[in-house]
């Protein structure tokens, strides 16, 4: 048999040079397939989200908090203000479980759409009476950009969408409210558009106290950021749209396929890796009141309540020293600020929804330790010191760890390391088929052949 990679051939299935099993790369040239490859699988990611969400929701105990039961998508749907009261009590569940359902039901939408462009519809865009429009090769600039402004103007939308239901929708859950928590409708004018307050996130150095833009600790810095992202997408996208790459673009990239999934690759990459601290360190975007204390938070939280237990007990907390001659329950930061004292000491610049209506300019209020603790804020600490995320059976960061090694692991643990190992090995893949790209536009590489694959010399199943 003489298998020839002439054009009608190569743009076919079979001729497409890539085995069943490289997946979409089979339909490079069938942007019909393509299409249907990419409804099916996102159907799949509504099915992931629908099912999970109503098996959550099954599981779910209401005399626990949501990071003591393992769950991960409700806290989503809790941080977004549905069914939350003050201190972040969950009241009704109904909401959460329209939500899985609709999702169901997407999945189910997009799934009979992938099925339709995989199977039954034309292979090939351009050969359709009026799909035509939508249809694309990888060697066409003017195209492939557009498709990628089309692409930024859906982030775009769905960042505005944050904004909207911040502002218009019932508002998002705040966990610096007063009084340990609450849902709340953001004002317009509140909102913080100012490009020097935002932007001087993105220059911040990412370690230490600076944090980059994981540092955002309120809502309206969070909303503007989406804001400010949302009309840069419209922006950018419909400058993709209408405008064909330049000169110094077109020398500068690659242009096939691969190259492209290339790219995309390291977009993800670097956006898991943005998830996974966020979900680690931040408590604005990720309340611990669903996602369980942070590390810092909770290493503060057992000073904060033993400071309380001993305070009850009598001892004078803001005299006593410890075995160091250091504060025991309280001393001085290197820049003169009160914190709490021992081991914790190392996290005295956290901010927590139970420590900060005790701070001034200088640090801990002493006045307000003695005079001015509430009971949630008694409670919440006594929580989170046995809800710390580190999986150890030792003392880690000042945290007592040993009753966390029994039948609890964090959200915040399970966030940050699956996104961080994704991120990982999608930027792998990032390297692959940056290099593939790199190596077929030298020549050097030729894809993968099918000439010997065996099951092209087998008769007809039929």
């Amino acid at each position: 048999m003489r298998y020839e990679l002439n054009l009608p051939k190569r743009r076919s299935l079979t001729g497409s040079r890539y085995s069943w099993w490289s997946g979409n790369a089979r339909f490079i040239e069938l942007s019909g397939k393509f299409v249907g490859a990419h409804v099916a699988h996102a159907g799949l990611i509504m099915l992931w989200a629908g099912s999970m969400c109503l098996f959550e929701l099954s599981h779910y105990v209401p005399e626990k908090p949501f990071y003591e039961q393992g769950f991960i998508l409700l806290p989503h749907l809790a941080t977004l203000g549905f069914g939350v009261a003050p201190s972040g009590e969950i009241v009704e569940v109904y909401s959460y479980f329209v939500i899985g359902v609709l999702h169901l039901i997407s999945a189910g939408v997009l799934g009979l759409g992938g099925i339709y462009h995989s199977i039954f519809a034309n292979e090939r865009l351009e050969e359709t009476p009026y799909a035509f429009i939508f249809a694309f090769q990888w060697q066409d600039r003017f195209r492939v950009t557009a498709i990628l402004g089309a692409h930024l103007g859906s982030l775009g939308i769905a960042a505005l969408l944050l904004f909207v239901k911040a502002v218009y929708c019932g508002g998002l859950y705040d966990t610096w409210a007063s009084g340990g928590g609450d849902v709340r409708v953001l004002k317009v004018n509140c909102i913080t558009l100012n490009p020097y307050v935002l932007f001087a996130y993105l220059v911040r150095a990412p370690f230490g106290g600076s944090g980059w833009i994981i540092s955002i600790n309120n809502l309206e810095d969070l909303i503007g950021g989406h804001c400010w992202v949302g009309y840069g997408c419209l922006l950018g996208g419909y400058w993709h749209i209408v405008t064909s790459p330049t000169q110094i673009i077109l020398r500068g990239f690659t242009w096939s396929g691969e190259a492209y999934l290339s790219y995309s690759l390291s977009a993800l990459s670097l956006c898991g890796f943005i998830a996974a601290v966020y979900s680690w360190y931040n408590n604005t975007a990720y309340p611990s009141e669903f996602y369980g204390p942070t590390g810092p938070e909770a290493s503060q939280a057992q000073g904060f309540t033993f400071l309380v237990r001993d305070q009850k007990l009598g001892i004078k907390v803001a005299g006593c020293q410890g075995p160091t001659a250091l504060g025991k329950y309280l001393m001085r930061s290197p820049t003169g600020e009160i914190i709490f004292g021992g081991e914790t000491m190392r996290f005295w610049a956290v901010q927590a929804s139970f420590i900060q209506p005790l701070r001034t300019s200088i640090g801990l209020d002493v006045t307000k330790i003695q005079e001015d603790i509430q009971t949630w804020q008694e409670r919440r600490a006594a929580e989170f010191v046995t809800h710390a995320p580190l999986g150890s059976l030792n003392s880690v960061g000042g945290v007592a760890t040993e009753i966390n090694s029994v039948n609890y692991v964090s959200p915040r643990s399970w966030l940050t390391c699956s996104h961080w190992f994704l991120a990982f090995f999608i930027l792998v893949g990032h390297w692959w088929h940056a290099g593939r790209a790199r190596s077929a536009a030298l020549s050097s590489e030729r894809g993968l052949s099918r000439i010997y694959e065996p099951v092209l010399y087998m008769r007809p199943i039929d």
